[in-house]
C-alpha cells in the first residue's frame, strides 16, 4: 500500500517541502513539536531504517545534515535534534526539530497548530537557507 510520504513524494497531496534531490525529499511535519521541525525522508518506500541499502542510508544522513545546516541557519535554535522513531508511518523518515532544551524534543508533548501561511512561511524561510 501507498504511503501517505509515497503521496507527497508523487505530488498526490501538499506538502511543505524544503528541500529535495533524486533520491531524497525534506518537508515539515504537519504536526510539528516546534517552528521548523522538518522530516526527511528517502524516495524509495522501505518501512524500516535498518532496510534500506546502505547506500540509502547512508545518503540518507547526509542530505538530513544539509537540511539540519539549513535549520540551523534559518530557525532561532541552540542546534537541532535527530530522531528516528519509524512507527507512525511505515515509511523511513528522520525527524529534524530546532531544540531550545531537551525538553522540545519529547514526542509526548502537545503538537504546534500552526496556519498555513506560518507554515508556508516557514518552508520558504529553511528552503532559502538550503539553497544558500
Amino acid at each position: 500500500m501507498t504511503t501517505i510520504f509515497t503521496k507527497i513524494i508523487n505530488r498526490e497531496i501538499p506538502a511543505y517541502i524544503v528541500a529535495e534531490d533524486d533520491n531524497y525529499i525534506a518537508f515539515l511535519d504537519i504536526m510539528p513539536l516546534a517552528k521548523g521541525h522538518v522530516l526527511v525522508i528517502p524516495k524509495v518506500e522501505v518501512d524500516y531504517i535498518f532496510d534500506l541499502e546502505d547506500e540509502i542510508l547512508a545518503g540518507l544522513h547526509v542530505f538530513s545534515k544539509k537540511v539540519a545546516k539549513a535549520i540551523d541557519k534559518t530557525i532561532p535554535c541552540t542546534r537541532v535534534g535527530v530522531a528516528v522513531i519509524g512507527l507512525e508511518v511505515p515509511h523511513v523518515h528522520v525527524h529534524l526539530i530546532p531544540l531550545r532544551s531537551i525538553g522540545d524534543i519529547n514526542f509526548s508533548r502537545p503538537k504546534l497548530k500552526l496556519s498555513a501561511e506560518e507554515m508556508g512561511e516557514i518552508a520558504e524561510t529553511i528552503k532559502k537557507g538550503f539553497d544558500a
